[in-house]
């Protein structure tokens, strides 16, 4: 019978290779087109009615960009859409979110000591979460679509700031960050799908049939492609922080959220004043290491932090007892609070294995990474012996049922 454990982990890992590549391939194209955008020389009589236009070299060759403001006269042949990146990168992300927070909402997504959620309820309010997102925002994009963008900015920030403490109010902190990511990425992705497309699909339509096309619709889709701009390094950020605890297992984990978002505005600000030939603004970056340096100390801070009651079948299953002291014979020196391993301040990715409530928290991180593949201890560095590795595998199968 093959390993379910196994083959769940390779499709995880396919789901997250592929969220990657379409993730680099929007961001890219996206970066790219705000660059370009900025960096049009608009003070040329063209003839061809183009707003701007760019001289670009690359791959050995001479590229001639214009842009038109609204439209050309006539509809181009073999139009190029740039839209599948951003519908991958979102499908791709939310198959991701099912397979590891909603399939493992007890290990993931649930935190008894935040809230006593069951799965249902967890996935449910994560789920909505995500829908009034996409309402509030777009709601607030119309309100102040002719106001100042500066003011929609703060309005969005104060929303951002909001959904950051109330995802740490319901789910672990990991879950909570990378919720925040989901959130702010939707907004991304709903801002391509439901209106910068269509309003290029309205103007496309009114060429083909011959009439002139509103300048609004290109407005509305500036708009919502700044904003864009602006989070998408906040989100980068915020998927990556799973991997990092000093970033989520902290109780000031949402206002670490807060300041990413910041960070981003000031590190996109300098990259958009420069493409726009419109100085080298480098107090941002003074700026950006300052909110960094909060964030560091922010993750070390005292805290009131609860300790979490996870109670699993784990700690009840066969062979638990033995497999604890191999895990605290092998992997403990490292994984500690105070590792005794030489060159070693803290514990990997702040994996703890040293009680019993550690060993059943990361139950699964131990079964994979020790009992059915050799990647831990690193290269075998504890002489972690064969038949312990099967101790580990059977007693993980017993507890799962595997």
């Amino acid at each position: 019978m093959y390993d379910l454990a196994a083959f769940g982990a390779w499709i995880e890992f396919a789901v997250r290779w592929l969220h990657v590549i379409t993730a680099i391939a929007w961001i890219g194209s996206s970066f790219y087109f705000i660059a370009l955008d900025l960096g049009l020389h608009r003070d040329r009589n063209l003839k061809s009615g183009a707003d701007g236009e760019e001289w670009q070299v690359h791959g050995g060759g001479f590229y001639h960009i214009q842009k038109y403001l609204v439209a050309p006269t006539d509809m181009p042949d073999g139009l190029i859409w740039h839209k599948w990146q951003s519908y991958w990168t979102w499908i791709s992300g939310f198959v991701l979110l099912v397979l590891v927070y909603y399939l493992g909402a007890e290990f993931y997504l649930i935190d008894p000591g935040v809230m006593d959620l069951t799965t249902v309820q967890a996935v449910g309010i994560s789920l909505a979460s995500l829908i009034f997102g996409w309402l509030v925002y777009t709601q607030l994009c119309k309100l102040f679509v002719d106001a100042d963008q500066t003011v929609l900015m703060i309005a969005l920030f104060a929303v951002l700031i909001a959904m950051a403490w109330f995802y740490t109010q319901v789910f672990t902190g990991r879950a909570a960050l990378l919720h925040l990511g989901a959130f702010t990425a939707t907004i991304m992705s709903g801002n391509v799908f439901f209106v910068i497309i269509p309003n290029q699909k309205i103007v496309v339509d009114d060429l083909m049939n011959g009439r002139t096309p509103d300048a609004k619709y290109g407005k509305i889709a500036k708009q919502r492609s700044t904003h864009n701009n602006y989070l998408t390094l906040p989100v980068i950020f915020l998927m990556l922080s799973n991997h990092y605890p000093l970033a989520f297992a902290s109780e000031w984990n949402w206002v670490i959220a807060s300041l990413v978002f910041l960070m981003g505005v000031t590190i996109r600000h300098w990259f958009n004043t420069h493409h726009a030939r419109k100085g080298n603004p480098h107090w941002t970056w003074g700026v950006t290491a300052l909110l960094f340096i909060a964030i560091v100390w922010l993750s070390t801070a005292p805290t009131a932090q609860r300790e979490a009651s996870v109670v699993t079948r784990f700690a009840t299953a066969d062979g638990f007892s033995e497999v604890h002291e191999i895990v605290q014979g092998r992997c403990s020196m490292c994984h500690a609070a105070e590792p005794v391993w030489a060159g070693l301040l803290w514990a990997p990715r702040n994996v703890r294995l040293e009680t019993e409530a550690d060993l059943t928290r990361n139950a699964r991180a131990v079964y994979l990474q020790s009992g059915i593949s050799h990647a831990m201890p690193p290269a075998n560095l504890s002489y972690m012996e064969e038949d312990e590795r099967a101790a580990i595998v059977a007693w993980y199968r017993a507890a799962t049922g595997g």
